[in-house]
């Protein structure tokens, strides 16, 4: 009895990780395409949009081209130009700190979850596993004629419970691969979108200093 109360309640819980593990995908992934530029054309052309602004020194222009917009790099660019009296050097430590500390520490703390619900649900199949050949040899140790049906409902938890802890581990593997592709591709753009960024920022600055110089 104690047995099969276990079975049954590993289905919950084995549903509960499948459920959550869902959530967690999808989150992430919604996350990552709200702040990644889908393509480096696209990114190219946004860039294009506000560098001859940043090369004459025209940051404000240039900033309001990038408030409204929540992706990576244009957030990125109007931390750097709300804080341009810290200079060119400290600026730019600025930006590499807050894109690790708040974009891609944020989506780590998020996958996470999916990798602590893919160690999980291999676990909680074993345990339905071991559950079910525990109520199958206490059947067969109480019983003196043994009923094919009861030995075989303990069986079935047994095995089910152990495919759906895999069926549940191997989709979120392959999402979570998926995934780490798309951050990796986005890490790589942002990275070159900044170093351009940063080129035409400090020719900016330059200009400006020259023109306050005067």
């Amino acid at each position: 009895m104690v047995y099969d109360l276990l079975g049954k309640a590993d289905y919950v819980f084995l549903a509960l990780a499948a459920l959550w593990g869902t959530v967690c995908v999808i989150l992430v992934w919604n996350r990552v395409n709200a702040k990644r530029f889908k393509t480096e054309d696209e990114q190219d052309r946004f860039l294009d949009s506000i560098e001859p602004q940043l090369v004459q020194g025209n940051f404000d222009a240039a900033l309001q081209s990038c408030e409204s917009d929540n992706r990576a790099l244009p957030t990125m660019i109007s931390l750097a130009l709300n804080n341009r009296e810290l200079g060119y050097a400290k600026t730019r430590q600025l930006i590499m700190d807050r894109f690790q500390r708040d974009i891609i520490a944020d989506l780590d703390q998020r996958i996470s979850w999916i990798s602590t619900v893919i160690k999980i649900a291999p676990m909680l199949g074993l345990m339905g596993t071991v559950a079910g050949m525990m109520g199958a040899f206490a059947t067969l140790a109480e019983a003196t004629t043994v009923e094919p049906s009861k030995l075989a409902l303990d069986i079935r938890i047994a095995l089910e419970t152990t495919l759906i802890g895999l069926t549940i581990t191997v989709p979120l593997l392959i999402s979570m691969a998926s995934i780490n592709n798309r951050i990796k591709h986005m890490e790589e753009l942002v990275a070159a979108g900044l170093t351009r960024f940063l080129e035409a920022y400090k020719i900016g600055l330059t200009r400006t200093s020259g023109r306050s110089g005067r």
